[in-house]
């Protein structure tokens, strides 16, 4: 049950928060900047108001998932730290003395009452909205690009996971105590996760009993991470196994990651306006509408869209064209000039310089042929790995039984790209490109100070969560900079 507002901490020691947590805190100045109401009013829907006990305020379970991304702090680890930091307890409205959560409080705040939740959008349009209010976002540009996050769990199996966890745990019970061994459950011999989900929870049970044993550092390290994974992620990895969220990506031509995009429009002050997540494989240049919207919807006006070559695609230049807004994002004949077929099955990667097709396979050469200045005669052929396509499950219609090559031609001149080639030469043109480092400094911040690089849990739904508080967290601390 949720109550209907947030009870007032009264406590003989309130004074002590004047003295141990200056005016200069960053926690201090973020409750200043930030009204947490709204994230009562957004999920009080998921809570039950009038039966059950009353459960932590939602503003509180929040800060807490906001200082976990900060710190880039276990859900263990922050609630520790939380019993004794004062300036922790000062952000989360608790009194001096007050207890802390259980961190399994954590674990089922994310898996229930953040469900069905535009998380991302809102938390992003909190803070554009805050940045409006305080002037701060002041420039009509869009900075957009992508950054490539590796998947939590790698190519590995759900079961396979649990194995590993599962042997490791033991390993750090064999060192302290061999005879252990007789105590444990018979491990599996089915490919059934299910089967390996309950072995785990009888070897969990089993230790937890010793309490002695349950105590070592080596143990309770191991036996807290397969317990976070049955308890926590084990959803997420059934649905991850049944969807197959992440997907393999490519960096470049020759190196390729497994996990997920988040595509970023920021502004030229460096505050992140929109952003969507992605699987892996998806085109950058097919997610500029969608930011632009997005950005606008948040409340700026938005007069030109700074980018790499993956934007300028002939669909985002009619599309810029239309909004009159200036796209400034070098063309390449490669990628979208003249008239494709398949666009939809058929997506140019920009950092591989190749085409990939709708099943993830990337075409292994490409080779340009017609008549150099002919114009729409000269075309460039992108050439796929015939064995591939031979076994490939969307073949139909794609691959000619018995054929011996399989290819895939772009026109390379279009009379809708001529104004846009004018345009890259002009000034202006030259003088916005520069401002494109900026998104890639906020992407390198999101991966090295927030732990971006790695998914924190498996799945679509967890990548965007993780994706929500990333970027709020770091819009904050940006417009806490511009302020002071």
């Amino acid at each position: 049950m949720i109550q209907k507002q947030q009870s007032m901490t009264i406590s003989p020691f309130m004074q002590i928060y004047d003295i141990v947590v200056p005016k200069d805190n960053m926690l201090r100045k973020v409750n200043e900047l930030v009204d947490f109401s709204f994230v009562y009013e957004e999920l009080k829907d998921n809570y039950c108001h009038d039966n059950g006990r009353n459960a932590v305020n939602p503003i509180r379970m929040f800060k807490y998932l906001f200082l976990k991304t900060i710190h880039d702090l276990s859900d263990v680890d922050i609630v520790e730290r939380s019993k004794y930091d004062m300036s922790f307890k000062y952000f989360l409205d608790m009194a001096p003395e007050e207890p802390v959560i259980n961190p399994s409080s954590l674990t089922k705040f994310r898996k229930l009452r953040l469900k069905n939740v535009d998380l991302l959008d809102l938390l992003i349009n909190k803070t554009v909205e805050i940045a409006i209010e305080k002037e701060i976002i002041k420039s009509k540009s869009l900075i957009v690009d992508a950054t490539h996050t590796k998947a939590r769990y790698n190519q590995k199996s759900p079961k396979e996971i649990l194995l590993d966890r599962s042997r490791k745990l033991r390993k750090a019970v064999y060192q302290i105590d061999e005879t252990m061994k007789e105590k444990f459950p018979t491990k599996t011999t089915t490919d059934v996760l299910q089967d390996e989900i309950e072995y785990s929870q009888k070897l969990i049970d089993v230790i937890e009993k010793d309490e002695t044993l349950s105590q070592y550092p080596k143990i309770k390290e191991q036996l807290n991470l397969l317990k976070e994974t049955v308890a926590d992620d084990i959803k997420h990895l059934q649905i991850s196994e049944d969807r197959d969220d992440a997907k393999v990506g490519h960096k470049s031509a020759d190196t390729a990651f497994f996990g997920f995009k988040t595509h970023v429009a920021m502004s030229e002050e460096r505050i992140i306006t929109a952003a969507t997540v992605t699987t892996g494989e998806k085109n950058d240049g097919k997610q500029l509408e969608t930011l632009i919207e997005k950005s606008k919807k948040a409340g700026l006006d938005v007069e030109t869209v700074i980018g790499d070559a993956a934007y300028s695609e002939k669909g985002n230049i009619e599309y810029a064209n239309e909004n009159e807004i200036k796209l400034v994002a070098k063309l390449n004949p490669s990628i979208t000039q003249g008239f494709r077929t398949k666009e939809d099955e058929f997506q140019f990667n920009k950092d591989a310089g190749m085409y990939v097709c709708k099943a993830g396979h990337m075409a292994i050469r490409k080779a340009r042929t017609g008549k150099k200045g002919i114009g729409n005669n000269q075309k460039d052929t992108y050439y796929f790995d015939i064995e591939k396509c031979k076994h490939c499950p969307f073949k139909d219609g794609c691959y000619k039984q018995g054929a011996k090559s399989k290819t895939y031609s772009v026109t390379i001149k279009s009379n809708v790209h001529k104004e846009q080639a004018l345009f890259q030469e002009s000034e202006y043109f030259k003088e916005k490109s520069k401002e494109r480092y900026k998104i890639e400094a906020k992407n390198s911040e999101l991966k090295h100070r927030h732990g971006y690089d790695v998914a924190k849990s498996s799945g679509l739904i967890g990548m965007e969560l993780q994706g929500a508080m990333a970027i709020f967290t770091v819009n904050v601390k940006r417009i806490l900079k511009l302020l002071g």
